[in-house]
């Protein structure tokens, strides 16, 4: 009987093994150029917006509170700054010049909310916190979701500013679509985030891509697309042109492979392989991030360009990621 045990455990974990490589297959590690080191509590999000979030998140993070609490006020800092066109208040607005908010967000034990194409809300993160702790659902979108925004104590603002008024009246001259390689208009904030008692929670927040479609919606408010946490592995987020990280579920993946045994920066990299695989990529940007329960990090990108805040052992800071294209 326990030669029979000690060959299913061999078989086992040979199999288990022929599952893993072959996810990790494509993928080109870059072990000699990663930044990453472990520490504990850590605070991670993309693009140079993610400095002030990260600063708040830790911040509150420093103070005791939790990983889901620390999140939420941190994009909510870059959901409010008018500078940040991509996010928020401020966000360049679809053709139609209406401007549209997708934002999710996601706890340690698995409990998450979202909202979709909403309108007139400074702050989509936390109407979504709200679908996740005051309704049975996970998404919400559209009238739906302002109206349940405005019974719970939500006032209804005018988010298009003069600078973006100005510039979708200049791209109107045009009415040309086409993404621009990490020019933001596509440039989500997506936070992670471990506690003091090692608890992950994520968040992600954007107005989506410039001059879209009225309707359009992107991977941000998809969990398993946009952003996924798991408390037993880690979190992961995404930024860049949503489509293609729907089509993979991306930050899903990653979490997963993850949890097979990978580092944070090789799944990361077997991500944008699954995109690079079978998706036109020579003309979008996409990134992603993850973290694992040690306080390891990982960041790639498809283009070059793609940065990240890595707040850690006290130190907050910009990243340069590594790309599949150089």
């Amino acid at each position: 009987m326990s030669n029979r045990r000690s060959f299913i455990k061999k078989t086992s974990i040979g199999a288990l093994g022929a599952i893993i490589t072959p996810k990790l297959a494509s993928s080109k590690i870059h072990k000699e150029n990663s930044h990453s080191v472990k520490g504990l509590p850590i605070v991670i999000s993309t693009w140079q917006h993610g400095i002030a979030a990260n600063e708040e998140a830790y911040k509150l993070i420093n103070k005791g509170f939790h990983a889901i609490d620390a999140v939420e006020a941190a994009v909510c800092v870059t959901e409010a700054d008018p500078e940040c066109t991509s996010v928020g208040y401020g966000g360049w607005p679809d053709r139609d010049g209406n401007v549209t908010l997708d934002a999710c967000i996601m706890d340690h034990t698995g409990n998450c909310g979202s909202v979709s194409f909403l309108q007139h809300i400074k702050h989509p993160i936390s109407v979504a916190r709200k679908v996740m702790d005051k309704t049975p659902h996970v998404m919400l979108s559209g009238e739906g979701a302002l109206q349940f925004a405005l019974k719970n104590g939500f006032h209804k603002e005018d988010l298009l500013t003069s600078k973006a008024r100005e510039k979708w009246e200049e791209w109107l001259k045009d009415s040309k679509y086409k993404p621009i390689i990490n020019i933001e208009n596509h440039d989500t904030i997506g936070l992670l985030a471990i506690d003091k008692k090692n608890n992950i929670s994520g968040a992600c927040t954007t107005s989506g891509l410039a001059w879209k479609m009225h309707g359009r919606v992107g991977d941000s408010p998809i969990i398993g697309a946009g952003m996924f946490v798991d408390n037993e592995v880690g979190g992961c987020c995404a930024t860049g042109v949503g489509e293609a990280v729907m089509k993979t579920l991306g930050s899903f993946l990653i979490v997963e492979l993850m949890r097979q045994g990978a580092s944070p920066q090789e799944a990361c990299e077997e991500g944008i392989s699954r995109i690079i695989k079978n998706q036109n990529y020579k003309d979008m940007q996409i990134g992603y991030l993850a973290i694992n329960k040690k306080g390891e990090h990982g960041a790639f990108a498809v283009q070059k360009g793609f940065n990240y805040a890595l707040h850690q052992n006290g130190k907050n800071k910009m990243i340069d990621s590594l790309s599949f294209i150089k």
